[in-house]
């Protein structure tokens, strides 16, 4: 056999074998399948007979809710249906109240109008009398007018201007009058207004007392001393004069010398000098002239500084460097006793609360009160008023022109030609003139305050009383055992008032009663 054969038979046996595989395989499926089936109706009627339970059992359950749930809304819709029927009847009867409102007011509008058509017809009636009235008024008026013509032989026209220029020369005379009376009201409260703003200048300035003299005294450690100052046939003072300018005066003054000039700045310088010559001990016309230069020096800084001071404290910036050195020169220059920077420094405060009372520039009445007596530091050395003085050299270095004119018209010797010149002049014033201010008032000034303690102390339950603040305050101090706090606020008006009534004085004067309750005890 050939291979072709071969391969006949061999897929032949294949096909043989593989039907009889197939064959098997069907007969057993069949069986199976026939198991399968028989298997799955025994469980289909299982699980149908169990559905059925259980929707038998879902059915009742079912029919037991849809019986509670019927229950319920019957239960529900009762209770609606009953609130519905409260509802309307409480509508109905609010609707019935209103009803019977609106008509109550129907019947009180249909009066109202009746009572309104009555008094409309009443006033109807009234406008035709009135009218009838008016009527012969206007009759009667003319046949007046025609009468008063006739009678007086002017027309309407003529007595309308006759009695226009009668009332326009009786309202010319009354103007006239209260323009007179308006002018004395403004004068008597401009005097009145100017006092209140000086003392109210015065009450807020409260300087110390100042009194300066024109010689200076300087102490030495022993009278030994003075021989040294003086030395070899006088040479040694004979220096310290010629260096300084000043005279030494040594006189039978235990321990001390006197140095004597015209000009505050030599003598400081003399005195610093002598006093670092008496410390040092060394004393020879060399030593004499280094210690004076260096004096001058130190003099010269505290000048410089002293201005710079003046012009901070009054609140004047911007000044030139001369200008501030000839302020501080006034640090040693004295008036009737009173120190001029002080007095520089106070007038300015002083022109600038005025200024602010009224008004006017503040800047230029501190500067103009600061600055107003700066001629006072070379006045002895230039020719003219120190007001003329000042105001030139102001001028020099560019200072405004309403200061200028303050400076230069404080005691009138040119015209003043601000407000702010008038109020530098003020202040000026009241600054000299306060007490304690200059040593020919200090006699008045020692009186006043004497005065008010004796007041004081003439009442009964006082301890002790003290005048302070240049006389402006009076404090009071009484004993706790004999005044209350009641008598204390009593006694201290009783004062006010005796003093008002006994003293003169300008501004006003602070009276302060204190009370004080003391309990010691001793521990043995």
């Amino acid at each position: 056999m050939d291979g072709n054969s071969l391969l006949v038979l061999g897929i032949l046996d294949f096909i043989v074998v593989s039907v009889v595989i197939i064959a098997v395989v069907i007969i057993f499926g069949n069986r199976t399948r026939r198991a399968v089936q028989r298997e799955l109706e025994d469980y289909v009627a299982t699980r149908r007979k169990l559905a059925d339970e259980e929707a038998m059992r879902i059915i009742s359950e079912a029919d037991s809710r849809a019986k509670e749930l019927e229950l319920r809304a019957r239960d529900e819709a009762r209770r609606l249906l009953n609130e519905a029927e409260e509802s309307i009847r409480r509508r109905r009867e609010e609707n019935d109240r209103e009803a019977e409102r609106l008509n109550r007011r129907r019947e009180e509008l249909d009066k109202r109008l009746a009572r309104l058509e009555a008094r409309e017809r009443e006033l109807n009636k009234r406008q035709s009398a009135l009218d009838k009235r008016r009527q012969e008024l206007d009759k009667m008026y003319e046949e007046r007018r025609a009468e008063l013509e006739r009678v007086a032989q002017m027309t309407r026209e003529e007595a309308r201007q006759h009695l226009l220029d009668s009332l326009e020369n009786e309202v010319r005379a009354d103007m006239a009058r209260k323009l007179r009376e308006l002018d004395e009201e403004l004068k008597t409260e401009a005097d009145r207004r100017a006092r209140e703003v000086v003392a109210l200048a015065i009450q807020r300035i409260a300087s110390e007392q100042v009194c300066d003299l024109t010689v200076s005294v300087v102490p030495l450690p022993s009278e030994e001393m003075k021989g040294r100052i003086i030395g070899r046939n006088g040479r040694n003072i004979r220096a310290f004069e010629q260096a300084t300018g000043v005279d030494v005066v040594v006189d039978d003054t235990p321990e001390a010398v006197t140095l004597s000039s015209f000009d505050p700045i030599r003598r400081e310088v003399a005195r610093r000098a002598l006093g670092k010559l008496v410390l040092d001990g060394r004393i020879h016309p060399t030593r004499i002239e280094k210690l004076v230069e260096d004096a001058r020096k130190e003099v010269e800084r505290v000048i410089r500084e002293e201005g710079e001071a003046a012009a901070i404290q009054a609140g004047v910036p911007g000044l030139h460097p001369e200008i501030i050195k000839l302020l501080g020169r006034l640090k040693f220059r004295t008036s009737y006793g009173q120190n001029q920077h002080a007095h520089a420094i106070e007038t300015a405060n002083l022109a600038g609360i005025i200024a602010a009372e009224l008004g006017a520039d503040v800047a230029v009445a501190k500067m103009g009160g600061l600055l107003h007596d700066i001629g006072k530091a070379i006045d002895h050395e230039t020719e003219g008023s120190h007001a003329i003085i000042g105001a030139e050299f102001c001028k020099r270095y560019g200072v405004n022109e309403k200061v200028i004119n303050c400076i230069a018209s404080h005691h009138h010797e040119v015209e003043q030609l601000c407000v702010e010149a008038i109020i530098v002049e003020a202040a000026d014033a009241i600054s000299g003139a306060r007490p304690g201010a200059r040593r020919e008032s200090l006699e008045a000034y020692i009186k006043r305050v004497r005065t008010l303690e004796e007041i004081a102390n003439s009442f009964k339950g006082v301890e002790q009383s003290y005048a302070l603040q240049a006389g402006r305050e009076v404090r009071v101090i009484v004993r706790p055992e004999e005044v209350d706090d009641v008598g204390a606020a009593r006694l201290a008006r009783e004062i006010a008032k005796r003093i008002e009534e006994s003293m003169q004085y300008p501004g006003q004067i602070k009276v302060q009663v204190l009370r004080e309750t003391r309990v010691v005890e001793f521990a043995k």
